[in-house]
């Protein structure tokens, strides 16, 4: 039986497995991001640890998610 909230919680209290960028850094990052992102380049390769970034930081997660569909013309 899978606990996604409980793997979700201990993915915040251990950390992320690779390298991962603040806030500020995700913040100057994330337009280029999701323009790679967005032309199907590998975004996580050009940009290593902004992923491990959204995966902890709801914050930043919420930012990506609304310019991703700002941008690919998604609007919720």
């Amino acid at each position: 039986m899978e606990h996604p909230e409980l793997e979700q919680a201990l993915g915040r209290l251990l950390g992320p497995a690779e390298p991962e960028v603040g806030c500020d850094a995700c913040f100057e990052q994330l337009d280029r991001y999701v323009e790679l992102e967005v032309a199907g380049a590998d975004a996580d390769a050009a940009l290593p640890g902004l992923r491990a970034h959204f995966d902890g930081c709801p914050a930043c997660r919420e930012e990506h998610d609304s310019l991703l569909a700002l941008v690919s013309g998604e609007h919720s």
